[in-house]
């Protein structure tokens, strides 16, 4: 498969994950595809979703006991 390919690819993945876990609006699922015991805290206690995104970071609560609001991994571009 042809880079090309595969960008689109990952893209059409990437969308369907994001809409399936978290609140990341203006980032990828992938760039929030980040394991609990790795996530480094971006926000404060009781931050909200919308707060957090505002922010530039992912938003996840469904884990208890781990940073909801957490940074981003940084995702290299694919070019055509």
């Amino acid at each position: 498969m042809d880079l090309k390919g595969l960008c689109f690819v990952a893209f059409a993945l990437m969308l369907g994950f994001s809409s399936s876990v978290g609140e990341y609006v203006g980032l990828s699922g992938n760039q929030c595809a980040i394991p609990a015991s790795e996530r480094v805290d971006c926000g404060y206690p009781e931050v909200t979703a919308e707060q957090c995104n505002n922010r530039g970071c992912c938003f996840d609560s469904s884990i208890p006991e781990v940073p909801w609001c957490f940074k981003p991994l940084q995702e290299a571009e694919c070019t055509f």
